[in-house]
C-alpha cells in the first residue's frame, strides 16, 4: 500500500527567503549611504532615512542591557521561526491565510537574526514622524513581522467569527 502525502506549505519559505534578501540588501544600502543619526528627508514632515542601531527588540526594549539580550532575542528568533516552519510543514499548500503570515514573520525574524549574529545589533533606517512625534526607527524585517502578525490576527479573528476558511 502506497500512501501519498498532501502537498504542504513549505514552498512559502521562498517568500521568507525573499524577505531576508530584501532586508539584507536594504540594510547594506543604508549602511553604505547613510550616516548614523543624520536623517535624510524622503517626504518632508513624515518620512526620513535615518540610520540607527538597535541592540534590543521592538521599541528598543532591553536595548541598554549588558549584552545578554542579543542571545535572548537570537534564541527567540530561532524558536519562533522553527515553530512556524514546523506548522508550515503541516499546513496544506493552498492555505495561504496561514502560510502567508508565517512566511512573513519567519523572513523578518531571520533577517534581524542575521544582523544580531553578524553585527551584534539590528540595523534600522526607516523613520516615520509627524511634527514632534516619532515612530521608532525600523527596517524591512520589522515591517514583515508586523504585517505578518496583523494578517495572522485578522485571519484568525475572521475564522473565529464562524466564517471559516475558504
Amino acid at each position: 500500500m502506497v500512501t501519498t502525502s498532501k502537498p504542504n506549505a513549505l514552498p512559502w519559505l521562498g517568500l521568507s527567503a525573499t524577505i531576508i534578501a530584501l532586508d539584507q540588501w536594504s540594510k547594506w544600502l543604508a549602511l553604505s549611504h547613510l550616516d548614523p543619526h543624520r536623517p535624510v528627508a524622503v517626504v518632508a514632515g513624515f518620512w526620513n532615512w535615518a540610520l540607527s542601531y538597535n541592540e534590543g527588540a521592538a521599541f528598543s526594549m532591553l536595548g541598554d542591557a549588558s549584552g545578554w539580550q542579543r542571545w535572548l532575542f537570537a534564541a527567540l528568533a530561532v524558536a519562533v521561526s522553527a515553530g512556524m516552519a514546523f506548522w508550515l510543514a503541516r499546513t496544506p499548500r493552498g492555505d495561504w491565510r496561514t502560510a502567508l503570515p508565517f512566511a512573513l514573520v519567519i523572513g523578518g525574524a531571520l533577517g534581524n537574526l542575521i544582523d544580531r549574529l553578524r553585527l551584534g545589533h539590528v540595523v534600522d533606517f526607516i523613520q516615520w514622524y509627524w511634527r514632534d512625534h516619532y515612530w521608532p526607527t525600523f527596517n524591512v524585517a520589522d515591517s514583515a513581522i508586523v504585517v505578518g502578525a496583523v494578517v495572522l490576527i485578522a485571519f484568525g479573528m475572521r475564522n473565529n467569527d464562524g466564517q471559516g476558511r475558504s
